[in-house]
């Protein structure tokens, strides 16, 4: 019995025992009038021997005995049953929780097990890799503006990284990183016109090399940049698609995302259904198309959205022209970033034309991914697949009074990065991670999803470490990356595009311009949009050292 129902029930049991007294009392009063009992002075009984007799017999006394007896025998029943009955709810519920638990217990054995069996059953692999798309231009990531819903679904049955970058801000270089697993310092992949010194030295150590050699069947469709393009290294492979968003292909007009999806899922129609694939699909946009005028050419059924939205340059809200103003003095008008801000942001209807049809192409190339991943779906093989999206660099949409990439600022080295594993548990499904994962980072996972071992140059981790249960013992004894090192290279004219090294931290960011011998400090936590350069700030000066050494090592390291 609740103690509200206890509650309810006291005032008619007072009521009933304050009647069976009053009927009690009334009753020996006539008895002692009629002389056969009397009381004492503190209104005790005496002459016991003949009361019980007398007691018992008029029936209003008798039939209040028995309304008591059966009340008291009605209750206890009824505290009985519902005693009985809550302690089922409670057996019932801790049986409940139990088998909760079980389960999840059960389904991290199950995950760790599929995970190995995955592996040994090398799982399908899909890289969908965009460009010039830094991390927070996705609805899931808090932009209020574009729709990425395919994207966002994809981080709700997966895992998004919310410090994901890239170690070299550039395509081409962040290309070969991707390939190979390596710093730009080891793979020394410098300028687009140079021999692939990767492809000619140890390609078969590449993440598509190793895969193939493995049984794999391999595919790369989309951008691929580099002048030497070694297509017979794939099982299928198309033209090299980049620096075009319309073109005429048989007497048709084509968009670019067009293409780079018709590929992939040609390659995806035809591969062989008794070997696992690896396809990478390397979108062109949503770059722009340099040196035009209007830069970013979207679909014509897309070109209606967003006509309804107010956007403003930049997207933090800081006075473009105060901002650039802060930045160090070698940044002057002949910095290539500077002339792109020019094309794009320098005039308030101009700047919004471009940014929304920029939002358009990704929602196009979203759209794209949906559509392969609907493929994947209808041939039964999408819980069969590990499905990563990333991109090859950030961008920069104003911010500084800057536009595009190359600098070590935190929108141009922070990109997307989802991960769908069908290994993962799913009470990790729609999680977030802010563990800095690097683009280095890519090819190791991939080869380790594929059941490969990783060669000696590859300078990566398997990001599955973070995620996976029957991984965790390795990050017990190795612990996952705090800092990371940023380079990009000497050039030939350091006020086009200066060079740098960075040391990133969570909290801090220490920042090296090579030609110029000029440094600095960002606070991340305080200030977020690096806006307050804090390199001569005394109380600062211990931590610059650190910084300082710290970079060293970590740029030796890259070697």
């Amino acid at each position: 019995m609740t103690s509200s129902e206890q509650h309810q029930r006291s005032p008619n049991l007072r009521r009933l025992y304050h009647i069976c007294l009053g009927v009690t009392i009334l009753s020996l009063i006539i008895l002692q009038l009629k002389g056969t009992v009397r009381f004492t002075d503190d209104f005790s009984l005496i002459n016991t021997d003949t009361i019980t007799s007398t007691l018992i017999a008029p029936d209003d006394v008798i039939t209040a005995r028995n309304e008591v007896a059966s009340t008291n025998e009605r209750m206890q029943k009824e505290d009985a049953i519902e005693a009985r009955i809550e302690e089922a709810r409670i057996n019932e519920r801790m049986k409940e929780e139990d088998a909760m638990k079980a389960r999840m217990e059960e389904e991290d054995v199950v995950n760790a097990r599929n995970g190995e069996a995955a592996d040994n059953e090398r799982m399908n692999i899909l890289l969908l890799y965009a460009d010039d798309w830094r991390h927070d231009t996705i609805g899931v990531a808090g932009d209020k503006v574009v729709h990425t819903p395919v994207i966002d679904k994809l981080s709700s049955e997966g895992i998004r990284f919310t410090h994901n970058c890239v170690t070299t801000s550039i395509c081409w270089i962040s290309r070969a990183t991707l390939t190979t697993g390596q710093y730009l310092s080891r793979h020394k992949q410098v300028m687009l016109k140079e021999p692939l010194l990767y492809y000619e030295n140890y390609w078969n150590e590449t993440y598509p090399g190793l895969l193939r050699d493995r049984g794999y069947h391999t595919g790369q469709v989309g951008k691929w940049q580099f002048h030497k393009y070694p297509r017979e290294e794939w099982d299928f492979s198309t033209s090299d698609e980049y620096g075009w968003h319309w073109r005429e292909i048989a007497g048709k007009m084509i968009h670019v995302t067009q293409k780079n999806e018709y590929d992939a899922l040609e390659f995806l129609r035809k591969r062989p259904k008794d070997k696992p694939f690896l396809l990478t699909t390397a979108f062109f946009a949503p770059h722009c198309v340099d040196g035009s005028p209007e830069q970013y050419y979207p679909q014509n059924e897309t070109k209606k959205l967003y006509n309804d939205v107010n956007i403003t340059i930049p997207l933090n809200g800081i006075d473009m022209d105060e901002s650039w103003k802060r930045l160090p003095s070698f940044f002057t008008e002949e910095n290539e970033a500077r002339g792109r801000w020019h094309w794009r942001f320098d005039e308030p209807v101009k700047a919004e034309t471009m940014m929304k049809n920029f939002y358009r192409m990704e929602t196009e190339v979203d759209k794209a991914c949906g559509n392969i991943i609907e493929e994947l779906s209808r041939q039964g093989v999408l819980n069969k697949t590990l499905i990563i999206f990333t991109t090859d660099n950030g961008n920069m949409h104003g911010e500084h009074g800057l536009a595009g990439k190359w600098f070590p600022y935190q929108e141009s080295i922070r990109v997307p990065l989802v991960i769908r594993d069908p290994r993962m548990p799913s009470k990790a499904h729609g999680s977030t991670n802010d563990d800095f994962t690097l683009n280095i980072d890519l090819a190791s996972t991939i080869i380790s999803a594929a059941g490969v071992e990783q060669p000696a140059r590859m300078q990566g981790r398997d990001i599955s470490e973070l995620y996976l249960p029957s991984k965790r013992n390795k990050m017990l004894s190795d612990p996952w990356r705090k800092d990371f090192f940023y380079e990009f290279p000497v050039r030939e004219d350091p006020f086009h595009i200066p060079s740098s090294n960075a040391l990133i931290e969570k909290n801090f960011k220490y920042i090296e311009w090579l030609e110029f011998n000029v440094s600095q400090l960002f606070d991340l936590i305080n200030d977020r949009f690096e806006e307050n350069d804090l390199i001569n700030d005394a109380k600062h000066s211990r931590r610059i050292s650190k910084m300082k050494h710290r970079l060293k090592e970590l740029a030796a390291a890259a070697l």
